[in-house]
C-alpha cells in the first residue's frame, strides 16, 4: 500500500523518468531507433526496480496515467532527434482498453510536432488475452495514423501465430526464454 500511495505521488513529484535504451543495426551499428524506458527514482527508496511497481501500477489503473505522461515525454524528446532516429513506447493492454487511448496518442504526435512514422506502439502478447476484437481494433486505428506497432515478448504467453497473420507487426520480438 505504501508503494501504491508513493506511485501515485511520484507522477506529480517528477520522480518518474523516461530512460533510452538504443536500437542499433548490428551490421552498421547506427542507432535506428530508441526504445523509452520507465524509471522511478523514490526519494527515501532510491531508484525502484520496475518489478517492484509496474504491476502495482496495473492493479491500481495508474498503469493509463503513467502510459500517458511516458508517451507524451518520449514524443517531446524524440522530436529533437535526427529524423531517422524513432521512439518505441510500451504500452499496456489497460491503455489500449482505454477509450481515450487513439485521441491521446494523437494528441501526443500533434503538440510535440513528432512524425506518425517515428512512434512505434509496442504491445505484449498478453494484450490478446482480453477483449481481443478492441485492441485489433485499436491497434489498426494506431496504424492508420501512420504509426507502426512491434510485438514485444512474443513466445511468453499463449504464442498464436494466428495473430501474427492478421495484424501487420513492424517488429516481433521475441523473448528470450521462447528461443
Amino acid at each position: 500500500h505504501r508503494i501504491e500511495a508513493d506511485l501515485r505521488a511520484a507522477l506529480g513529484a517528477g520522480e518518474l523518468e523516461v530512460h533510452y535504451q538504443p536500437v542499433v543495426v548490428a551490421k552498421t551499428e547506427h542507432i535506428v531507433q530508441m526504445e523509452a524506458l520507465l524509471r522511478w527514482n523514490n526519494a527515501e527508496r532510491g531508484l525502484v526496480s520496475t518489478s517492484k511497481f509496474i504491476r502495482i501500477a496495473e492493479d491500481t489503473r495508474l498503469m493509463v496515467p503513467i502510459g500517458e505522461w511516458v508517451l507524451r515525454r518520449a514524443c517531446i524528446e524524440a522530436v529533437t532527434w535526427p529524423p531517422h532516429i524513432s521512439i518505441a513506447v510500451n504500452v499496456s493492454g489497460q491503455q489500449l482498453r482505454d477509450a481515450d487511448f487513439v485521441p491521446m496518442v494523437v494528441s501526443a504526435l500533434t503538440k510535440s510536432g513528432l512524425a506518425p512514422q517515428r512512434l512505434e506502439i509496442e504491445v505484449n502478447e498478453s494484450i490478446f488475452d482480453q477483449e481481443e476484437s478492441v485492441v485489433r481494433a485499436v491497434l489498426d486505428q494506431i496504424i492508420a495514423l501512420g504509426c507502426t506497432v512491434a510485438l514485444d515478448d512474443f513466445g511468453t504467453g499463449h504464442s498464436s501465430l494466428s495473430y501474427l497473420r492478421e495484424l501487420r507487426f513492424s517488429a516481433i520480438k521475441i523473448d528470450r526464454s521462447f528461443v
